[in-house]
C-alpha cells in the first residue's frame, strides 16, 4: 500500500455509526450507548482517522480527575488491521499529546492494554508510556482478562 493521506476528523451524529463499527472490529470488548453519547460531546478528545478519505481508525479520550490530579484517559485508540504501521495510530496519539500540551494542566495520560497485546505495548512505549500497574481480571469477557495500566507522566511547564 503506498503512502496515503492521513487526516483526522470530528465524530458527529452522522458518522458515529462508523466509529461503532470500527470499534466492534478492532476491539475485543464492546462499548455501550453511553460511551458513544459521551464521545459525541468529547470534542477534540474524539477523532476518526481517515486514510485516503476512508475511515480506518478512531481515538476516544476523557478527562479523569482523581485526588486533584487531572489525567487524560485514552478509552480507545485503534486502527483496522490492514492499515496498521502506516502512521495512523501515531497521528491519533500525536493529536492527543498535542491536546494535553495545548490545554496544559494535565498530570498524566493513561490507558489499559490487554497483557498479551505486545503490538500496543511496544507502540505506547515508543511515546514514553510505561507500565505502572497490572490489573487482574480487568476485562470481563475476554482472555487474558488482565490489563496493564500504561501511563505517561507529563512534565509541568
Amino acid at each position: 500500500m503506498r503512502k496515503g493521506r492521513i487526516e483526522l476528523g470530528d465524530v458527529t451524529p452522522h458518522n458515529i455509526k462508523q466509529l461503532k463499527l470500527l470499534n466492534q472490529v478492532v476491539f475485543p470488548v464492546s462499548y455501550n450507548d453511553k460511551f458513544y453519547k459521551d464521545v459525541l460531546e468529547a470534542g477534540e478528545l474524539a477523532k476518526l482517522a481517515y486514510y485516503n478519505d476512508v475511515v480506518v481508525g478512531g481515538v476516544c479520550c476523557r478527562v479523569d480527575v482523581q485526588d486533584g490530579q487531572r489525567r487524560l484517559y485514552i478509552m480507545t485508540l485503534g486502527c483496522l488491521g490492514p492499515y496498521r504501521r502506516l502512521g495512523i495510530g501515531t497521528k491519533m496519539l500525536e493529536h492527543v499529546l498535542n491536546f494535553v500540551e495545548k490545554e496544559g494542566n494535565f498530570n498524566s495520560i493513561f490507558l489499559h492494554v490487554q497483557v498479551n497485546n505486545d503490538g500496543a505495548l511496544d507502540f505506547y512505549k515508543k511515546f514514553g508510556f510505561e507500565v505502572v500497574e497490572t490489573k487482574q481480571h480487568y476485562y470481563k469477557r475476554i482472555e487474558p482478562a488482565d490489563a496493564h495500566v500504561l501511563q505517561k507522566t507529563l512534565v509541568k511547564s
